[in-house]
């Protein structure tokens, strides 16, 4: 059974940094893309980052270019995200997901995913 686990979401001040971790379990973490997504209230959710499966490939979407940095330890089978400068337009339920094919270098397409967490939140304020 796949399970991925975050962790990491609290309350922080504008400005401020955070690293969300997931922890995955059942099955081979190393083979396979990895995503954040992320859904503020009454928002639909909406892609932050992804990694290749080798974390040769990384992007991110524009909104958080430049101050979020997506990374993987395989050994570890933990995807992270370290977040900085945080505004309080981040504030949201952040979700990793695995993507669905073997291999692959990412998507912002959360149908390309079939396994997610249950999301933690991050709370942002000005």
């Amino acid at each position: 059974q796949v399970q991925l686990v975050e962790s990491g979401g609290r309350l922080v001040q504008a400005g401020g940094s955070l690293r969300l971790s997931c922890a995955t379990s059942g099955h081979t973490f190393s083979s396979y893309a990895m995503g954040w997504f992320r859904q503020a209230p009454g928002k639909e959710r909406e892609f932050v980052a992804a990694v290749g499966w080798n974390g040769g490939n990384t992007f991110y979407a524009d909104s958080v270019k430049g101050r979020f940095t997506i990374s993987r330890d395989n050994a570890k089978k933990t995807l992270y995200l370290q977040m900085n400068s945080l505004k309080p337009e981040d504030t949201a339920v952040y979700y990793c997901a695995s993507q669905r094919v073997a291999y692959g270098f990412g998507s912002s397409l959360s149908s390309e995913y079939n396994y997610w967490g249950q999301g933690t939140q991050v709370t942002v304020s000005s």
